[in-house]
């Protein structure tokens, strides 16, 4: 494919050096075209390494929260399975004394 660039000669048909200087041309945008191309997949494939590294993160802290909520989960089993209810006695008279708390602060305001 042969593209005219410039001026043609008087008499209709290509030289060899203009030839030549339009492949030059061609040649020179292809091969910055390529170096632009190798640019960008380089930057892609370091931003596709810097977001796998935050996920690995992510999960990493993930599988922390969850290790932490299993085993308060345990605890909690045991204190249900201790066959007391103590724990809810403890929790109503707590309500209670916060709301004795909050009615005293309200009323002397």
């Amino acid at each position: 494919m042969r593209r005219n660039f410039g001026e043609s000669p008087p008499d209709g048909q290509y030289s060899h050096n203009h030839i030549e200087d339009e492949n030059s041309r061609a040649e020179n945008e292809l091969a910055d075209k390529v170096t632009r191309l190798k640019s960008l997949t380089i930057d892609i494939g370091d931003e596709v390494r810097y977001q796998n590294k935050m996920l690995n993160g992510i999960d990493d802290d993930f599988d922390r929260g969850s290790g932490f909520l299993g085993s308060s989960m345990k605890r909690l089993t045991g204190i249900m399975n201790s066959g007391s209810n103590w724990h809810l006695c403890y929790l109503l008279l707590f309500c209670l004394c916060v709301f004795f708390v909050l009615w005293l602060f309200l009323k002397f305001r």
